[in-house]
């Protein structure tokens, strides 16, 4: 008797840990609008924190008073992923974001049309890349930020 008694123990046990881990699931993202208190309109999915505060999580668009544009995936109520960002100006960034800043690989055209693509590290375009200017002419090597000693330019000939 002992032995079956040690045995549903350990069965109790067991359910305890299942029902754990299913306490720590946090739920699921609710889809909706926020309008925040500067008149930034927030449009997707997101969280309550443990505050009751929003906390953007998921896919969403995000529309500031200036008419900048954010529409991607937000982690941690900060652009995280995947995403595209439309300044008022006409500039846009594609690609990839952490933590608010462009990082990883991403394109970004200027109002010109003008464009970078390649890596970018801290906001800044740092890495591999291309700039195609208006022309349709094209450079490509390592990117410092403002500077890019060694670019080679690539001759297209018609």
């Amino acid at each position: 008797m002992p032995a079956e008694n040690m045995t549903e123990s350990t069965e109790s046990d067991t359910s305890d840990k299942k029902d754990k881990k299913k306490e720590e699931v946090p739920p699921p993202p609710t889809k909706g609008v926020y309008i925040f208190p500067n008149g930034d309109k927030y449009d997707g999915e997101y969280q309550h924190g443990s505050d009751g505060s929003l906390e953007r999580n998921g896919y969403g668009v995000h529309t500031t008073t200036e008419g900048a544009v954010y529409e991607g995936e937000w982690k941690g109520d900060k652009m995280n992923g995947r995403g595209k960002l439309a300044h008022p100006s006409g500039a846009l960034y594609e690609g990839e974001f952490v933590n608010n800043q462009f990082h990883g690989q991403g394109k970004y055209t200027w109002k010109n049309n003008s464009f970078y693509e390649g890596q970018f590290k801290e906001n800044k375009m740092e890495g591999t890349g291309q700039f195609t200017d208006t022309e349709g002419q094209m450079w490509t090597g390592t990117f410092r930020y403002k500077a890019a000693p060694g670019l080679r330019f690539e001759l297209k000939m018609n």
